[in-house]
């Protein structure tokens, strides 16, 4: 067993774009709850958003995509043992409420607390050394085998999300779907797409980042900037047409361009659109006379994680692909403002904890 120390370094959030390494308390945990030393965490997009907008009060410590080893357990936990790598799950649902009834799990009360902390009002805490994992969500904490990495570990989280949101389409083999925006999560869409037996139509303003879409699966590609955009979809998709489309970039002119390429019936899935307030002009008739759907996603769901395991460990889902950067932990801002501001070269953007400073970034 390894000794655990008091103190800990922490990346603290303090205000808008604010993130300090700081020294912090182990957190001390309860006889049904987990200690986990941090090995991997990932830069998400909705924790980008918390820490530029400041929109909620400090301190806290962010980082919700998070692997690591089981260090110490409670004395009343039977199902976890210490040493074990596992990825972790920061919301469960109840599965009792309304909400959840209806398998709206983003909904529940319950999910929305976060289960894993660092220190500080709950946020994730993936950004410091050690984490506190409190019992409701172990049902969505998983064992990385032997042969995987944290890095994909930390993965399964954002994999699940897609997941959801790819469920929630509704979609049959064969059906064509554009996805704009290839980012780390518009790749995830085009290669579990593919894998599913769905024909993606790729879209990105930056060719490399349609070169690696080609390499996971779409089946064309499309630029972003093409002033022949909408005939180049329709040459992609033939008299079939196009049956569904997946914005993950929040760009309204995206999502009136996806709604008059769709066919009648067919569904446009919003992933990107989390600031509140956004408004855009949209053709309502195209809504109730073609019957073409506007939904969302957002945020996980805890009984998909089997398949996200699935995926991701057996590697038909190659995340490691997707990471480009990495940084140790007192670069968590310099980390956080590349995945904000990508470059050309970059995708996934990995916080390592463990790594000394000494660690290659890159």
């Amino acid at each position: 067993m390894e000794k655990i120390p008091r103190t800990m370094r922490a990346v603290v959030y303090r205000g808008a774009n604010d993130l300090r390494l700081e020294t912090v308390p182990v957190p001390r945990i309860g006889p049904d709850e987990l200690l986990v030393r941090v090995a991997a965490c990932g830069v998400c997009p909705t924790d980008i958003k918390k820490i530029q907008s400041g929109a909620l009060p400090p301190p806290r410590i962010f980082g919700h995509e998070t692997a690591g080893v089981i260090a110490l357990a409670g004395g009343r936990v039977r199902k976890f043992r210490v040493g074990e790598r596992v990825a972790l799950h920061h919301h469960v649902p109840c599965q009792d409420c309304h909400a959840c009834r209806h398998r709206a799990f983003a909904q529940c009360a319950q999910y929305k607390r976060t289960g894993i902390t660092a220190g500080f009002e709950p946020a994730g805490g993936g950004y410091a050394e050690y984490v506190r994992v409190m019992p409701f969500v172990f049902p969505g904490i998983v064992r990385i085998p032997s042969r995987n990495t944290f890095e994909e570990g930390a993965m399964l989280e954002p994999v699940n999300t897609v997941l959801k949101a790819i469920n929630r389409l509704a979609l049959l083999p064969g059906d064509h779907v554009l996805v704009t925006g290839q980012g780390p999560i518009g790749l995830l869409f085009t290669r579990l797409l593919s894998l599913q037996r769905m024909k993606v139509i790729a879209s990105d303003l930056l060719p490399p980042r349609l070169r690696m879409a080609r390499q996971f699966g779409a089946v064309s590609v499309v630029l972003g900037a093409d002033e022949q955009f909408a005939r180049s979809v329709r040459r992609a998709t033939g008299k079939k047409g196009l049956d569904a489309a997946v914005i993950c970039a929040p760009a309204d002119a995206s999502v009136r361009q996806a709604q008059a390429l769709v066919n009648g019936a067919g569904r446009i899935l919003l992933f990107a659109h989390t600031h509140r307030g956004a408004a855009t002009s949209v053709d309502l008739a195209s809504i109730c006379v073609d019957e073409k759907d506007l939904i969302g996603s957002y945020s996980s769901d805890v009984t998909l994680q089997p398949s996200a395991a699935h995926w991701v460990f057996s590697r038909a889902l190659d995340v490691r692909r997707l990471i480009t950067h990495r940084f140790p932990l007192e670069q968590t801002p310099a980390a956080v403002a590349l995945a904000a501001r990508p470059s050309a070269d970059s995708l996934k953007v990995m916080v390592m904890p463990s790594v000394p400073t000494a660690c290659p970034k890159h």
